[in-house]
């Protein structure tokens, strides 16, 4: 159908005034953001959905929420704390690692999910229309529930090391956090959407993301402060958007490293750009992917 009769027919359905019209997006840029809100019930129901999904038929339930990122923080300290002797400058180390790995996991898991939409989801997509967008949403704020969960395990151990003497102290910029955590989602959810993008075509990405994600992890100051990291070699650093992130939480809630404007700057321009690339490819994919998937 040529673009002329096209663009008449779209015309005439306004003429007759319905009250939703779904019609053929042309153009890169042709995203549609406000769709979200119209579908915000059904984001809410897939918040629902997966998680409840993730502690059904399970013994702990929530608890696993809480398990998991004590555990990790346990198992840092007694190898990178006590045997390879990794400075925590001067904090107390199962607050120091508890503080990255909480931060850590939130942006980890949104990456490692959101990096499986079209894949995993390919049977329901193929049978209804919805806003492809909505299910990576909504994966984004059921971690943020997680998030909430496991951060409020890290309020109770700094509250217990803070009554301990510990010196540890709370600064203004821990006011920036919910601002970090907007970062951390819209780089995950970029990240994310622009990988299951690729894998429509190459399915080897599946098995890279996971790996990857573990080695991004130790390339970010979760088990080392960036003190430890040569002057050198600190601009390496810069060009990670979760160093400056884990750097300026710690240094909210801990008192301890250094919050840098321009790093955090740097930050959020590579998460503005990573969104809009990942956005941009998702809705080009989004048309064509039952073809190839």
């Amino acid at each position: 159908m040529k673009a002329a009769e096209l663009k008449d027919q779209m015309k005439t359905v306004q003429d007759e005034q319905w009250t939703k019209v779904i019609g053929p997006k042309s153009g890169w840029f042709d995203v549609n953001l406000s769709s979200l809100w119209n579908y915000r019930d059904l984001i809410l129901l897939f918040v629902k959905r997966d998680f409840i999904a993730f502690y059904k038929q399970t013994i702990l339930g929530p608890l696993w929420f809480l398990v998991q990122p004590l555990f990790t923080a346990v198992v840092f300290t007694v190898i990178f704390g006590r045997i390879a002797k990794i400075s925590t400058d001067g904090l107390p180390q199962v607050l120091f690692y508890m503080c990255g790995i909480v931060i850590w996991n939130y942006f980890a898991d949104c990456l490692n999910k959101t990096s499986d939409t079209f894949v995993s989801n390919a049977g329901i997509f193929g049978k209804v229309y919805f806003p492809r967008l909505t299910v990576p949403v909504s994966i984004v704020i059921t971690n943020l529930i997680t998030f909430a969960i496991q951060f409020m395990l890290f309020l109770l151990f700094w509250t217990y090391f803070y009554l301990g003497g510990a010196a540890i102290k709370v600064s203004l910029w821990s006011l920036l956090i919910p601002l970090l955590l907007v970062q951390m989602a819209a780089l995950g959810l970029g990240l994310g959407i622009l990988i299951s993008s690729l894998t429509t075509k190459y399915r080897d990405l599946r098995y890279v993301v996971g790996f990857g994600v573990q080695l991004w992890m130790y390339a970010t100051p979760i088990v080392y402060p960036m003190s430890q990291i040569p002057d050198k070699w600190q601009w390496m650093y810069a060009m990670n958007p979760m160093a400056a992130v884990v750097e300026s939480a710690r240094f909210a809630f801990l008192g301890a490293g250094s919050v840098r404007l321009w790093n955090l700057g740097l930050s959020f321009a590579m998460t503005g750009f990573i969104l809009l690339a990942g956005l941009v490819l998702f809705h080009r994919i989004e048309k064509t992917f039952m073809d190839t998937v």
